[in-house]
């Protein structure tokens, strides 16, 4: 998609384009009704202070966090037409300092360990509404089940029932909407709750009031995908359905509200309010349509999970997984290692937790600290587009006030089960930054030589018929970003490692993963004619780097362009075909026994080498045929171990 392209798809409104924003952008902001003021009133006596102060605060946390961070600032930031973390990262990482990977590498995180709660959490919430009916039912199974066979078709895409999210949605923002608005109609006095005053009262003056905040972050999980499902939908049909969203949701809050205000003095009991305001004869529905709601937030917010490790894995930040496209969908991918992860972990959360209103000490915080890293993200992004200093921290300000209070009432639920979100987001994060120091400390100590001085060698060795022929095209996948150095193993490859390989033509191929989300670009240097070629391939992050197959359009392109004389350096195998054969060849290394490392650097690289072997094969990540591979491994010496002691002994 072209940059007038990208601009002109983000402009646009569409029926179509705001029927998907529906379906796979607001399913986990939408669901939230189901368990936010279930979770403030949880084991706590109502009182109207409460019950209006936080209908208050719900709806200036809609308008400050959801509305104008994500809505109107941050969906602005697009990287080509893209949104999310990563895509952010990407953005500013050219103009900002280092120190902002390890914040993209938080708020990714942090994003995934929400991916792990937030389906148990959705599912578990709505399920439970049948405790109304039959009290005291163990829905546990039920959930786990339900989770279980969601993982299991996500390898199978959304092509088919996708296309019946958007409507499923729609019928379930005007259930809730029309639900609320009767439940309101009882007492519109409510609605004096949407003055800031009433947040101020219940969280300044009420005993333990500002620690209710914990709970009533919960009303707006799901923002970050506003931004994250950017790409899909477009940024003005993402605000255009906002505004039916968002009315909706504060009627259903405000609905909830008015039979709190109708039981004060009482206990919410183990049925969330949405149940008590849901008319008897049409419960069934409800439940249905809420465990359906629940079942498509959680289907995006696992597809959002595969598509950040995929950025990740592009940008370098995460081992490398087999990524699969089950549908023609656009940006519609699977990745088998993640979705079992993904399972084995909700599965885990609701059997530790059982009940959903346990789960949302452990939801919270990873959606404050996820929020935090994405505004000081935004910060450097108001930076490159010179908004004023004054703006931009007025603006930044606000927010980061906001989450870090979000964050301090969401601290004293650590003990309550926050500490398994701080697990989890801390062990991915250490991932990550192993996985990116370890490449650092590889790339830093791998020696490079000069190309042109082995050009001679290269030249007189592919005129050697004296030696065998070890392929007419002999093609080395290189880390180099430029045709004048290469690393020295691969010329030790050529030359050294047993008998030299003679070919017709030596390619030097790099693979180049551009900020923007999707190119498909290559050049071609020539270093000398049917002899030395130097190919750069400039790939999206999001797309899949299918090299053997794109090598193989290159070639033939400079065939019909005359750039390779045919019959000259391919004589042999023209009869067949007119690029002859190919092997690849991959260069890998392992920790050799000869390092002397430092404690920390050597827990590093040993921890990078253990996610290596757990992570996919070059050849496949490279969508290179095992049939024209060749696999060599070298040494790596980080530190080199020098010890003079050795002695001889003397017969």
């Amino acid at each position: 998609m072209t940059g007038q392209n990208t601009s002109e798809f983000h402009k646009r409104i569409t029926l179509g384009g705001s029927l998907i924003a529906i379906g796979i952008v607001f399913g986990d902001i939408g669901t939230s009704p189901l368990y936010t003021l279930n979770a403030v009133f949880h084991h706590r006596i109502i009182t109207e202070a409460i019950a209006l102060g936080s209908l208050s605060c719900i709806f200036w946390t809609l308008v400050f966090q959801t509305t104008i961070k994500y809505v109107l600032i941050t969906l602005q930031a697009d990287n080509k037409g893209e949104g999310g973390i990563f895509s952010l990262y990407a953005l500013v990482r050219r103009f900002s300092k280092k120190w902002l990977i390890f914040i993209a590498m938080a708020g990714g995180a942090f994003l995934m360990a929400d991916g792990i709660i937030t389906p148990p959490i959705s599912v578990a919430s709505a399920v439970e509404g049948v405790q109304a009916v039959v009290p005291g039912f163990n829905t546990v199974p039920i959930i786990v089940g339900i989770l279980i066979v969601l993982f299991i078709f996500q390898q199978f895409g959304t092509d088919k029932i996708g296309k019946v999210f958007g409507p499923a949605m729609v019928i379930w923002f005007g259930f809730i909407g029309v639900l609320g608005a009767m439940s309101l109609s009882e007492n519109w006095s409510v609605l004096k709750a949407l003055n800031p005053y009433y947040a101020y009262q219940m969280l300044v003056n009420e005993p333990k009031g500002f620690w209710l905040l914990g709970s009533i972050l919960l009303c707006t999980t799901g923002a970050e995908a506003l931004y994250s499902d950017m790409g899909h939908c477009g940024r003005n049909n993402i605000r255009i359905s906002w505004l039916f969203i968002k009315v909706a949701l504060i009627l259903s809050y405000a609905g909830q509200t008015t039979w709190l205000m109708n039981h004060v003095g009482e206990e919410v009991g183990n049925l969330s309010p949405f149940y008590h305001i849901v008319p008897p004869s049409i419960f069934w529905f409800a439940l249905v349509i809420a465990t359906l709601a629940t079942i498509i937030a959680s289907q995006a917010l696992i597809s959002g999970c595969f598509t950040l490790i995929n950025e990740a894995i592009r940008l370098n930040i995460w081992p490398k997984h087999l990524v699969l496209f089950p549908s023609n969908v656009k940006g519609q991918l699977y990745i088998p290692a993640i979705n079992w992860f993904l399972m084995v972990g909700c599965v885990s959360m609701v059997l530790h937790f059982k009940e959903s209103t346990k789960m949302e000490a452990a939801f919270g915080l990873s959606v404050t600290l996820t929020m935090l890293m994405s505004t000081i993200l935004i910060n450097s992004y108001l930076r490159i587009k010179r908004v004023p200093l004054i703006f931009n921290f007025l603006i930044t300000g606000i927010f980061l006030a906001i989450e870090i209070s979000f964050l301090a009432a969401n601290l004293q639920k650590v003990k309550e089960g926050g500490w398994i979100t701080l697990i989890i987001g801390f062990s991915l994060f250490a991932m990550m930054y192993i996985w990116w120091r370890g490449r650092e400390i590889k790339s830093s100590i791998q020696p490079f030589v000069k190309l042109s001085d082995y050009i001679p060698m290269l030249n007189k060795l592919s005129l050697d018929e004296n030696l065998p022929k070890y392929a007419t095209n002999l093609v080395y996948l290189t880390t180099s970003n430029s045709e004048k150095k290469i690393e020295k193993t691969i010329i030790d490859s050529i030359l050294k490692i047993g008998l030299p390989k003679r070919a017709d033509i030596y390619w030097f191929v790099h693979v180049n993963i551009l900020d923007e989300p999707y190119a498909q670009k290559y050049s071609v240097n020539t270093i000398i004619k049917n002899d030395v070629y130097y190919v750069e391939f400039d790939l999206g992050f999001r797309e899949e780097p299918r090299i053997g197959y794109y090598f193989k359009q290159v070639v033939n392109d400079m065939i019909e362009r005359n750039e390779i004389d045919v019959m000259d350096s391919l004589e042999q195998a023209y009869q067949q075909n007119k690029i002859g054969d190919f092997k690849f060849v991959l260069m890998d290394s392992f920790l050799s026994y000869d390092n002397k490392m430092p404690i920390w650097k050597n827990f590093i690289m040993r921890s990078y080498y253990n996610l290596l072997h757990l992570s996919i094969k070059d050849h496949i990540n490279f969508g290179l045929d095992v049939s024209h591979l060749q696999m060599e491994q070298y040494p790596l010496v980080v530190v080199p171990f020098v010890q003079n002691n050795l002695e001889r002994k003397e017969n």
